[in-house]
């Protein structure tokens, strides 16, 4: 299996290849053979879903950091299957080539494989998502092997996993020390085996995340975690620098916050000055 990045040609690719259909868990497995690095972000609503896939965004992550940048909750921990589901809708209905990845929430899959059965059905019937994520190690994995099973593609999700943060004890790195790193490796390994098609790694040493990388044969998904996995995702806000605050690993490729903050000034002004709206705004009778 090769580990050197490649740059494909656009036949083949995952960023800016073929764009008859959707992309899916084999096209992942490929690039992991090619070497080919990769983007996902995540997406929750028609319009900005729009762009990213015409952007070429292959995968694209309804997130339970919904929680934080659409329902304004202070963590991932509140938010539920039914507020969830409908921003999933949203987002397959508007793209037509990316992978729409859904988070299962918190206490919606942990009790046990039938339940995270019930509810990954629920957001591949009704929110018509191409594939599931969902944390956890091996305590996760009899979910994971069960919904494969039954048909429904799991990402897994390990490291930082927001849904763990009181047991955590906050937002920290994790996987720092031999013990802790085994035990994510071993937690890796056993998730593959599970039958996932991927595993997030975040707030991993960077070092330990090309070491997993380097160990499983199905694609690792950095946040937080280094150069070395095979993609890297992060919140959309963050990334076009919409957020208020971001995290060490992130870098900001635009500043939609001055961007709109500057639109909704100018657009009050017009309002109160009587600027707007001019006669071309206007109808006739």
């Amino acid at each position: 299996m090769s580990t050197t990045p490649t740059t494909p040609s656009a036949g083949n690719s995952l960023y800016g290849g073929v764009t008859n259909r959707r992309v899916t868990v084999r096209d992942l497995a490929a690039a992991k053979e090619r070497g080919e690095r990769w983007p996902m972000l995540t997406a929750y609503d028609a319009l900005t879903s729009r762009v990213f896939d015409e952007a070429g965004i292959p995968v694209l992550l309804v997130g339970d950091s919904a929680a934080n940048v659409v329902y304004g909750y202070e963590t991932t921990l509140p938010v539920t299957v039914d507020e969830l589901i409908p921003l999933t809708a949203a987002v397959t209905r508007s793209t037509k080539r990316a992978m729409v990845v859904a988070d299962l929430p918190f206490a919606s899959y942990q009790a046990s494989p039938q339940q995270a059965l019930e509810t990954a059905s629920r957001f591949m019937k009704e929110g018509r998502a191409q594939a599931v994520k969902l944390e956890g190690g091996r305590a996760v994995a009899p979910q994971v092997e069960l919904l494969v099973s039954a048909g429904v593609p799991v990402m897994a999700h390990l490291g930082l996993t927001p849904q763990s943060v009181n047991t955590l004890g906050g937002y920290r790195v994790q996987g720092r020390g031999d013990e802790a790193a085994e035990n994510l490796l071993k937690d890796a390994k056993e998730l593959e085996r599970a039958g996932a098609f991927a595993v997030v790694l975040e707030c991993v040493p960077a070092d330990l995340a090309r070491r997993v990388t380097e160990q499983l044969a199905v694609p690792t998904v950095g946040i937080g975690a280094g150069p070395g996995t095979d993609a890297q995702v992060l919140v959309w806000q963050d990334m076009a620098g919409l957020s208020p605050k971001v995290a060490k690993f992130v870098k900001t490729y635009a500043n939609l916050h001055e961007t709109l903050r500057d639109a909704a000034s100018a657009f009050a002004g017009e309002v109160v000055s009587g600027a707007f709206p001019e006669e071309r705004h206007s109808y006739s009778a």
